[in-house]
């Protein structure tokens, strides 16, 4: 009997998964329903059939918005430890999935390590890791050369890989016609523009991909069709680089579908507020729907150490209007590799898009906690709080710094707190401050 590799493949065929089963457990669905949305690709299952640790997720429409954490080492910040640090905390914080964007040295013992020991989805940009792998200089990597380290994330385990395929002469040509205030910001798209003006050549990605999609196809690895062109200033939203991009992008996620290969689509980093939930449309229409990535976005340019919350706004309003994945942001992000406390931060900020954005969508369930927080708040039970808090030690710290004197109550409001007066007036009780001790 054949082994249906691919989670595409097995859907089309009317087979649901165990990974099928466990995420629509996870998301209140049925398995059927989940079943016919991973067949048409509205639905993804990023799990290489080499990720054992993995618990499987679902990222499209109709499922709760997830979230990616990046991490890695860079020339002058290469401390793996630390790099662990953060991988533990995006697993105590429930993100889903897990970028290694490491792009010094050999990276694969990390990423090995990742993948034996992570439950979240392990993404990465092989473009990144090419050099390092290849010990070649840019000008020097052939096409077959690049097509190697994907081969080598993919039988590494790694579940999804940004691949920026979208990047051809057509694209480049729209991006130099029309100009922009910050040409490329995309480091995958840069080499690659990089490498097509220094050698001539079409992008190898757009050019042998359908050789990219066999590897892929292999492993089940999803495509994230990354976007070399996005924005990296507000004022370049929306123009003809990003849109051209786009439409390559719609047409490669048809001929991935077609090779039964999962795919997710990025979308822009840097986006005035009013320009988002169109463009959110724009790419579902254009891109058949399939599962939309953002990189924020980021709502203003000129805040940066405080570029989390820019990005959560963002993020916020994206997935509100039917982008499925957000991508962190911290407050390190234009500034430095992000330290384990911008991490945590970074983590928070877009736990709190995603979960703001699912309440907004409806998502099944997506409103349980906040009404059981509503219930503790109402009884003023300080314990049962910190126990549905995302993060219960600060919310605790910041409580017993300034301890009331009635534990009732906090320091803010002491015995004029609103819950406390109007729960004692519907139980018959009088409310007396003056003669109170």
């Amino acid at each position: 009997m054949k082994q249906y590799y691919t989670q595409m493949e097995a859907a089309k065929k009317g087979i649901i998964t165990p990974e099928m089963e466990i995420v629509a457990k996870k998301e209140y669905m049925d398995a059927e329903k989940l079943r016919a949305l991973v067949a048409s690709g509205e639905v993804t299952i990023p799990c290489n059939i080499n990720h054992k640790a993995l618990s499987p997720e679902g990222i499209g429409s109709g499922l709760r918005t997830k979230i990616n954490v990046n991490l890695g080492i860079s020339g002058d910040a290469k401390n793996y430890d630390v790099e662990m640090q953060k991988v533990a905390l995006a697993h105590k914080f429930g993100a889903e999935a897990i970028m290694d964007l490491s792009n010094y040295g050999k990276t694969n013992t990390f990423r090995k390590k990742l993948v034996a020991e992570s439950p979240a989805m392990i993404g990465t940009v092989p473009m990144y890791d090419a050099i390092g792998y290849l010990e070649k200089d840019l000008l020097e990597i052939t096409a077959q050369d690049f097509l190697k380290v994907v081969r080598a994330h993919a039988e590494e385990g790694v579940d999804f890989m940004t691949i920026h395929a979208g990047i051809n002469r057509r694209a480049v040509e729209a991006f130099m016609r029309e100009g922009r205030k910050m040409n490329i910001v995309s480091r995958g798209g840069s080499l690659l523009f990089a490498w097509m003006m220094m050698t001539g050549n079409e992008n190898p990605f757009y050019e042998y991909y359908d050789e990219v999609l066999e590897i892929l196809r292999e492993f089940d690895v999803t495509i994230s069709l990354g976007d070399a062109l996005r924005p990296g200033c507000i004022d370049d939203a929306t123009d003809a680089g990003q849109i051209s991009e786009l439409i390559e992008l719609g047409n490669l996620t048809l001929r991935a579908w077609e090779k039964d290969v999962q795919v997710m689509v990025e979308g822009p980093g840097h986006m005035a507020m009013d320009e988002i939930a169109a463009n959110m449309k724009l790419q579902k229409r254009i891109c058949h729907n399939a599962p939309f990535y953002v990189l924020g976005p980021l709502v203003t340019d000129i805040f940066p150490g405080y570029d989390h919350i820019t990005s959560a706004i963002g993020g916020a309003i994206a997935a509100a209007s039917g982008a499925d994945f957000l991508c962190y942001v911290t407050p390190a992000e234009h500034l430095r590799l992000p330290d384990v406390n911008d991490v945590k931060e970074g983590i928070i900020a877009s736990k709190i898009a995603a979960h703001a954005a699912d309440i907004a969508k409806r998502v099944p369930h997506a409103r349980d906690l906040d009404n059981q927080m509503a219930e503790a708040r109402h009884e003023v039970n300080w314990e049962k709080m910190f126990d549905i808090a995302v993060d219960r030690e600060k919310a605790q710290a910041y409580f017993e710094s300034t301890p009331p004197a009635d534990r009732h109550t906090c320091s803010m409001c002491g015995k004029m707190c609103a819950v406390r007066t109007t729960n004692m007036i519907l139980a018959g009780e009088k409310v007396e401050f003056c003669t109170e001790k």
